[in-house]
């Protein structure tokens, strides 16, 4: 796997894990990839469809300890 920059959004609340993914993502080459920390539920709607909007890749949404990760591949 490319490299990944981890943005911990915990403890943001809506929309700020989006607006802090839309930060990152600017930040990393094409090939590579954001991994948003989160715990607010608002962005298990937000990312995916920011994902669709932007065309980037919405690789893998995980549970972890109290909070949820998504990775988010740069593909533009």
């Amino acid at each position: 796997m490319s490299a990944v920059t981890v943005v911990d959004s915990r403890g943001r609340p809506c929309p700020l894990p989006v607006i802090d993914l839309a930060k990152a993502i600017v930040a990393v080459e094409v090939g590579h990839g954001v991994r948003v920390l989160s715990d607010d539920p608002g962005a298990d709607v937000d990312i995916p469809a920011w994902c669709r909007m932007r065309g980037q890749e919405l690789r893998e949404v995980t549970d972890e300890d109290g909070h949820r990760a998504y990775l988010v591949m740069r593909v533009r």
